[in-house]
Parts: C-alpha cells; sequence; structure tokens
C-alpha cells in the first residue's frame, strides 16, 4: 500500500505483487549450495524500496522496473515473472465533492497486470480478475444433444451470470496503459451488456472480438467465463406461478468456458 500525500488529498496504490524466478539453481537443490539463491525475503523488501524510489502509477510500468532490476542483480536468472493485483478504492462521497482523504475498497474485481522478462525479450499482460456481471434479457440456451440423462430444459430467457477473469497481451511495451485497460474493459462490459447470447460461450467469443476489434493495442486476449447458474424456482407447490422472476444461486456443479483469441 503506497498514499500519495498531497495539502489535502491523498492517492492510494494497493498491489499485491508476486515474483517468480527461472534459471540456474539447479546447485540448491543437488548439492544444498546457496550462493545463487536470492532469498524471498530480499525479493520482498526490493518491491518496498522501488516503490520508494519510484511511486507506482500504473501497475505495468513498476512491473517493468521490477523486471529490470532483478535480472541485472541475479547473474544465474534466466527469466523473471512479475505478477500484480491492483486493488481499487474510490473516494467517500462528502456531500457534492469527495473525500480528500477517506476510501471505500471496489471490488471483488482486480486489475492484473503480468510481465515476463528475459534477458532478450519482454512480454507484458494485463487482465481484469473476478468482475461479476449479470444480464437478465437476451440470453439463452437451447438446441443441444438430448438423451436419457439430460434434465436440463432448454429456454430462450435465462439469466447468464459469471465472474469474468481476462488476460491480454499487448504487442507493444509503447502503451497508455491506464486509458487502454478502461478501454478493454468498458468494452468487454458494452458487449456483454449488448450481446444477444445463445450461450456463455457465444457471448465471450463476441467480447473477444469486440477487444480485438476496438483496441489496436491488443494482440490476444484470454477470457475465462464460469458459468454462474441462477436457476428458476418450482412454486407451484405452493399454488404459485414463477412467471421468471424467482431464481436461486447455485455454486456447484457449473460450467468453465474459457478461450483465447488472437489477432
Amino acid at each position: 500500500m503506497q498514499v500519495l500525500r498531497g495539502a489535502d488529498r491523498h492517492d492510494l496504490r494497493d498491489l499485491t505483487v508476486g515474483v517468480r524466478f527461472e534459471g540456474e539453481f539447479g546447485a540448491s537443490y543437488t548439492d544444498g549450495d546457496n550462493r545463487d539463491v536470492l532469498p524471498t525475503d530480499t525479493m520482498k523488501n526490493t518491491v518496498y524500496a522501488l516503490a520508494a524510489q519510484n511511486p507506482v502509477g500504473e501497475p505495468e510500468p513498476f512491473g517493468v522496473i521490477l523486471a529490470r532490476h532483478f535480472l541485472g542483480r541475479t547473474p544465474r536468472l534466466s527469466r523473471v515473472t512479475i505478477e500484480l493485483f491492483a486493488h481499487e478504492w474510490e473516494r467517500i462521497p462528502r456531500g457534492e465533492r469527495r473525500h480528500g482523504q477517506a476510501f471505500v475498497r471496489r471490488g471483488p474485481d482486480s486489475r492484473t497486470a503480468v510481465v515476463q522478462a528475459t534477458r532478450d525479450a519482454m512480454q507484458i499482460s494485463a487482465g481484469a480478475a473476478d468482475l461479476t456481471i449479470m444480464k437478465s434479457a437476451n440470453s439463452a440456451f437451447s438446441g443441444f444433444p438430448l438423451d436419457e440423462y439430460t434434465t436440463l430444459p432448454e429456454t430462450r430467457d435465462r439469466l447468464l451470470a459469471t465472474a469474468l477473469t481476462a488476460t491480454w497481451q499487448y504487442g507493444t511495451e509503447d502503451v497508455e496503459f491506464g486509458p487502454t485497460w478502461h478501454a478493454v474493459r468498458r468494452t468487454l462490459l458494452d458487449t456483454f451488456a449488448e450481446h444477444h447470447s445463445e450461450s456463455v460461450q457465444h457471448t465471450l467469443y463476441a467480447m473477444g472480438q469486440a477487444v480485438l476489434a476496438t483496441v489496436a493495442e491488443v494482440a490476444r486476449i484470454h477470457l475465462v467465463m464460469p458459468n454462474k447458474h441462477h436457476l428458476p424456482i418450482d412454486l407451484s407447490r405452493f399454488g404459485l406461478e414463477n412467471r421468471n422472476e424467482i431464481f436461486v444461486a447455485t455454486e456447484e456443479p457449473h460450467g468453465l468456458i474459457e478461450a483465447t483469441l488472437v489477432r
């Protein structure tokens, strides 16, 4: 957590950072020789120190700073992966204005970023995790195979709910990361809302297509959309009719639908 302090207005940067090393560290396993092993305690402290020296703006550039630092300091390191989860806070309203030093945590969705770097190349990805979304119209699931074990009824009018996790790869390091991330997120949500869905797969594909068509910086996108079922309740035993209004949310079992679209 970093607090950037202005006179009467503070800004928060809240990150969970993961660091993963790959390289020639075999001697520490076979011989107990730790001369080339950077302690995880040092990795942790490096994150704090570099954040203090380089105030965090967008998570992707901070990931690049960390990756370059570790590659420059660890001779046996061949690849470093920096994973970042940005937890968003927004200002608490105070009348017609928003408070300068009081915040409420947004969520449960998080902004994510991954920086993978070797001594010859760097790859930057971004994403959104656990973005819970639902539509109550323009969603169907029918025309699927039926056999003696099928109990699921076909429907042309159902609730479609999911906890979207999207990860996209940039084709270049020269990206305005904040505006581009918001553009991808907005495109995903707009497409989900407007698409006439025949299945989760159908809508997932349309969302990925829309991002590739709209945001030129994105080279590929991977979408994961678990089907968060909301099943209509049978009210006939109470002498009542369910006019497609009363549902129960179920956790298990559910389908896990995913796909990767590449430009």
